[in-house]
């Protein structure tokens, strides 16, 4: 870094506007002055210690690394449009705060921001929480390892994911999904998975209403199914589950093998189905 910025407070607009080859460390943007876009267009900028709690201020960056920071519910919208960003041991309280996004890790990070992540590409997230509605709506190329995730309708419309050994507490995860493995995780939720194509779920443990219908090349390899009742209603699926699933209704295709299944309903189906099920042999 050729300058450094230090315990400074700025509240002007585009304070540090195309900022490059600097570090900022424990500064403070807030103020009477309200100004927007503090650090828009950002270049090889190394953030430490820093509070945010004005609007927009890393919009355009590239290059950027924020560690120990914290930004508030004011500082909306603070990363849209950037690449090559890292955030580590932060709290994101904005609403929005990450969209358009690419090549961005996230670690060891705490979030509460409402529609978290959209249309971001190539985004890697670990050891942290999330707490969003619409959480990484319409990304591409994902990996998640040890998230604890709370919100509504997450991962929707994403391509191209691995989620490992985490714990996801959200209702309408993953619908229209593609090509996206779950592997050791906790899935808590209604209605999960709805319109995938390629799905696929290993050692994971599935709790909720109505789950994977209307699915594509969906795969569920080890799992457990816990009061999922009218699951997998006109899906292709394979799938071989430990324990109990409380009903199965109307797969379209493919093969559901489990140790007990209380119901299997194959009655006023709207599509032709040949899917077979059965209880494993033993159990």
């Amino acid at each position: 870094m050729k300058e450094t910025i230090l315990n400074q407070t700025f509240d002007e607009e585009r304070a540090l506007y195309g900022l490059r080859d600097t570090e900022v460390s424990a500064c403070t943007f807030e103020g009477e002055a309200d100004g927007e876009s503090a650090l828009k267009e950002s270049r090889h900028v190394k953030i430490h210690n820093c509070r945010f709690a004005l609007r927009y201020p890393l919009w355009h960056a590239e290059d950027v690394s924020l560690t120990d920071c914290h930004m508030t519910e004011t500082a909306r919208a603070p990363l849209w449009y950037t690449s090559m960003g890292t955030l580590r041991h932060c709290r994101l309280e904005a609403p929005k705060a990450l969209r358009e996004c690419k090549d961005t890790l996230i670690e060891g990070t705490v979030v509460h921001s409402t529609e978290f992540g959209w249309r971001c590409q190539d985004i890697k997230i670990r050891d942290s929480y999330l707490e969003s509605d619409y959480l990484l709506f319409e990304c591409r190329d994902l990996t998640i390892s040890r998230l604890n995730m709370k919100g509504k309708y997450s991962f929707q419309y994403i391509e191209n994911a691995l989620v490992e050994d985490s714990v996801l507490d959200t209702k309408d995860a993953f619908w229209h999904a593609k090509n996206v493995t779950v592997r050791n995780c906790e899935v808590r939720g209604e209605y999960l998975g709805w319109y995938s194509d390629g799905l696929t779920l290993i050692d994971c443990r599935i709790i909720g209403t109505q789950p994977l219908c209307y699915c594509e090349n969906l795969r569920l390899i080890n799992c457990t199914m816990e009061e999922t009742d009218l699951a997998f209603e006109y899906s292709h699926v394979e799938a071989d589950i430990k324990g109990e699933i409380l009903s199965v209704k109307n797969p379209r295709s493919g093969y559901v093998r489990a140790d007990a299944i209380g119901e299997i309903i194959q009655s006023n189906s709207v599509m032709e189905t040949d899917c077979i099920i059965e209880i494993k042999k033993g159990a």
